[in-house]
């Protein structure tokens, strides 16, 4: 029988993604073993309440509530408690002890990332991270090694089951987003007392601060992530997109792109867009996340699976965790994060993308002309119009329904457009504007 030397592992945190962690790492340790080439040793697990109820058997033993002394004495630390605090504070004490650590703590890392990261750097520790963005979809190691030779242009990614979830709903079963908001929080998908965090894209935005960080090697930080939520998607648009060859998905983009005005940057934004039928998106349903990259050599590549889930999730950990250990066997300092090509981030105006424009008008001639000279006054171009009369209007107010797809322009422009459009005399209203994007 081989030996192993002995690596003394802490968990910080016994929620459903920390029990299962806990319960696979005492299970299978000695399977665990031999893949890392050294012992894996439990030795303990740092909890609020020593008894509180969990989703898996933890010996007694092991819980403390003593996590600062569980990391002195560890020589890997895995923070699974979320927040910010006092995650924060755990993850600096164990880095300055020596010791390796693994987080899924996506809030944490886009907040502070960069100075998590110095430090490790500095002691010459190893941050792991992959639990944290697409639960158990391999991510982060695929775009910080596998691809670390390539160049990639773009990440188009659902990184957040629960409003795909909905959305997928009001798509597949025709239910309102109040209904299917509901469906998604009785199956445990949404938080019951707040949603906001999955609905008005905060989550995807934390997500995509630390996907367009590691493909363009450059620190985005939180703030520089533009967001919108799902929550003013209604079932009409859904029904539109469905009609028009597209479906609505709340996405994650990391572009690198020159804009206008020839300035190479970075972008990095969240935002509910039709996706074309055909893409490979289109076909992600219920809570599944998949993330889709284009590179310039590697071409298109799709990652597909499981985003969250207490079982799912705690494999990523524990694919950190064997690295970790692999590298405690080889020795040597840990590998710094690649944020050194300090391309400048582009605010979303700058951003050169489609539209598809919905609007109520008046039905009468000259209508379609007076728009489209909108539209020209701005600088975008339309390539698509389709015009229907509005079922059940006033006689006396005949009303038409206009979409209108633009062919590409700076959001800029097109925000102008809508603006103009808005306070048009023959526009009764604007009644849907989406972006366009996988085509």
């Amino acid at each position: 029988m081989i030996e192993y030397r002995n690596l003394r592992v802490a968990l910080l945190g016994a929620g459903s993604v920390g029990a299962q962690v806990a319960s696979l790492l005492l299970e299978h340790g000695d399977e665990l073993a031999n893949r890392a080439g050294a012992g894996l040793e439990l030795v303990g697990v740092a909890v609020r309440d020593l008894d509180a109820p969990r989703t898996a058997n933890i010996p007694r033993e092991l819980l403390t509530t003593d996590a600062e002394s569980l990391i002195l004495g560890a020589d890997i630390v895995i923070e699974l408690m979320g927040g910010l605090e006092p995650a924060r504070t755990y993850i600096l004490q164990a880095l300055t002890s020596g010791a390796d650590v693994i987080t899924g703590n996506k809030a944490l890392l886009a907040t502070h990332g960069p100075e998590l990261f110095e430090l490790a750097e500095q002691v010459g520790a190893q941050l792991y991270y992959e639990a944290a963005v697409a639960g158990a979809i391999p991510i982060i190691r695929p775009l910080r090694d596998s691809l670390a030779g390539d160049r990639i242009k773009r990440i188009l990614g659902i990184v957040n089951g629960t409003t795909n979830f909905i959305l997928d709903r009001m798509d597949t079963a025709g239910e309102s987003l109040e209904v299917a908001l509901a469906t998604a929080t009785e199956l445990g998908y949404a938080e019951k007392s707040d949603p906001s965090a999955d609905i008005e894209g905060f989550d995807a935005a934390q997500k995509t601060a630390i996907l367009a960080s590691l493909a363009f090697h450059t620190t985005v930080p939180l703030d520089a992530v533009y967001r919108e939520g799902i929550t003013a998607i209604t079932i009409e648009q859904v029904d539109a997109a469905r009609k028009a060859g597209y479906v609505i998905k709340l996405l994650a983009i990391c572009e690198r792109m020159t804009d206008a005005d020839g300035v190479e940057g970075v972008s990095a934004r969240v935002y509910p867009a039709l996706v074309p039928r055909s893409h490979p998106l289109a076909a992600v349903h219920g809570a599944k996340n998949a993330v889709f990259i284009e590179a310039e050599a590697a071409g298109d590549l799709m990652f597909y699976g499981a985003g969250a889930g207490g079982i799912e999730t705690a494999s990523a950990v524990l694919g950190d965790l064997v690295s970790a250990a692999r590298r405690h066997v080889i020795g040597g300092p840990g590998v710094a994060e690649s944020t050194h090509a300090n391309l400048p981030i582009l605010p979303i105006s700058r951003v050169i993308t489609r539209y598809q424009i919905t609007l109520s008008v008046v039905d009468q001639p000259g209508v379609l002309a007076a728009v489209a000279t909108l539209f020209s006054e701005h600088g975008v171009s339309v390539e698509t119009v389709t015009q229907s009369v509005q079922a059940g209007a006033d006689p006396a107010q005949p009303s038409a329904t206009l979409v209108i797809g633009t062919h590409e322009a700076s959001e800029a422009d097109l925000a102008a457009t809508v603006a103009a459009l808005e306070t048009s005399q023959v526009v009764r209203a604007v009644t849907s504007v989406l972006r366009v994007e996988g085509s």
